[in-house]
């Protein structure tokens, strides 16, 4: 039996849903349910989007030094509450809790702050006499009324994401959860209605159909969403009966490429851990590693011992795991079919099997031998697989690179300034590191190309594209 009842979170407190069924809140470390969490109805839907309604009529006038005092009391107040809050995430999600809180906890909650200051940053044209007798300038305003949805990956750290950029531009929102993470969620909700008016912030569980009343529904005026290249394409088409805006954050497959003079040491240990964090459930995670035939041989080798000494798993409460379980058994189900699906031609040079018979542990895995049309190649995996190819020189390195329909993040690892820049420019990815992968701060922009959606999250780009843009025009002569 459950432990937890989960309740929606509408118009500042917690409220029963007008929900015909509910579904099992379960822990991927022991498969075990331990909340019961309502699948909302499109009428719970209706109820929560009026609410941001009729918030939105006070917030969207608040000043901007209301809206970034708020958005600086709730990060604090997230704060003294970071033990709590990395309970509940690493319940939802098995992730280590021994790291948790300065992972992501803390990150979400510098990331909150980052756009409280963004409040009160905002730009547009100078005002000017573009025309004769004419004074025009610009008005940046808030959208409206948004609903958000986001993934089982990084529960947390998505819905700051999704809410502090929105609330900070003066909007109201309607956020809806992974159905497997909405633990953290609603207590961000609980603690964010503490200093925000009734109705800016609300929560409401459920599964795809509630999602899909969200998309639907005619008060919201713009969509955002965090998820894989399916539901984007089935958000952006029932978003466009209505014109709805959309932000689209989605799926990934991220080249990582290795030349000869790279330093391998330094190569494979950011790798490991950039492929195989959070069990590589990250749309960015280093897990399509392209070689140098000069060093292919050599890197597998030190890519495979550094797994098997680093790259561990188990259960959260353990301090000594790179990573815990896959999320749910839909993925732990995902991942072992694309493994064992692998072509003849391919060879497992780690791992390759689930780890235990409770529990969604699978373990690190490296793939190598696989070819560019490969489906491990092409699609995500998203789990701790490690596939390396074999590149013969920058062309062919570039061409493989690109040559999938991701475009969300990319890293290149070399000595060589020139090649670095050229790399740069001519991978079709939103963000490019070099001699790095995985890390990010609030100040720039996260956001892909191609498949990977379009829009951004942190930075001022993403703070923009929660606000409209308004031209006045003066007649002065």
């Amino acid at each position: 039996m459950s432990e937890r009842i989960l309740r929606n979170f509408i118009n500042g407190e917690y409220v029963d849903a007008n929900a015909d069924s509910s579904f099992d809140v379960i822990d991927p470390a022991t498969e075990s349910s331990y909340a019961s969490s309502p699948v909302s109805s499109a009428a719970d839907v209706d109820t929560a989007f009026r609410a941001a309604a009729d918030a939105f009529e006070g917030w969207g006038e608040s000043t901007p030094a209301e809206r970034q005092l708020a958005l600086f009391r709730i990060a604090d107040a997230m704060e003294a509450r970071a033990e709590e809050f990395a309970d509940l995430e690493s319940q939802d999600t098995g992730k280590p809790r021994a790291s948790l809180v300065a992972d992501e906890i803390l990150l979400s909650v510098d990331q909150i702050r980052f756009f409280a200051g963004a409040a009160r940053n905002l730009d547009g044209k100078s005002a000017g006499e573009y025309m004769k007798d004419h004074t025009s300038f610009i008005r940046r305003e808030p959208i409206g009324v948004i609903g958000q949805v986001t993934p089982w990956n990084y529960p947390l750290n998505m819905a700051v994401w999704k809410f502090a950029p929105a609330i900070a531009a003066g909007n109201t929102t309607v956020l809806k959860p992974s159905d497997t993470t909405p633990s953290s969620t609603l207590l961000l909700a609980e603690v964010a209605a503490e200093f925000l008016p009734k109705g800016v912030l609300n929560v409401i569980t459920g599964d795809r159909t509630t999602g899909a009343a969200m998309i639907e529904h005619r008060i919201p005026q713009m969509v955002s969403i965090t998820g894989s290249v399916r539901a984007g394409m089935e958000v952006a088409r029932s978003a466009a009966n209505d014109l709805k805006r959309v932000h689209l954050e989605l799926g990934g497959k991220a080249p990582v490429i290795v030349f000869d003079d790279a330093n391998i040491e330094a190569a494979v240990e950011g790798i490991g851990i950039a492929g195989y964090f959070n069990a590589g459930q990250d749309c960015t995670a280093a897990t399509r590693v392209i070689v140098h035939e000069a060093i292919h041989d050599e890197f597998v080798a030190a890519m495979v011992a550094w797994a098997r000494e680093n790259a561990q798993t188990g259960t959260p409460d353990r301090d000594d795991i790179l990573f815990g379980p896959v999320n749910n058994a839909n993925q732990l189900e995902r991942v072992s079919g694309i493994v064992d699906a692998l072509p003849s031609h391919a060879n497992i040079e780690l791992g390759g099997h689930r780890q235990g018979s409770t529990g969604y542990f699978y373990e690190a895995t490296i793939v190598s031998g696989l070819q560019q049309d490969d489906d491990a190649i092409q699609n995500e995996i998203f789990g701790p697989v490690i596939t390396v190819q074999k590149f013969r020189d920058e062309a062919q390195a570039l061409e493989w690179a690109n040559g999938v329909q991701y475009g969300l993040a990319s890293s290149v690892w070399t000595k060589d300034h020139s090649r670095a820049m050229r790399f740069a420019k001519h991978l079709d990815f939103g963000c490019v590191w070099i001699n790095t992968h995985i890390p990010l701060v609030a100040e720039m922009p996260h956001g892909g190309f191609k498949h990977s959606g379009y829009g951004k999250d942190l930075s001022a780009y993403g703070f923009d594209d929660y606000t409209r843009i308004k031209h006045v025009m003066s007649y002065i002569g």
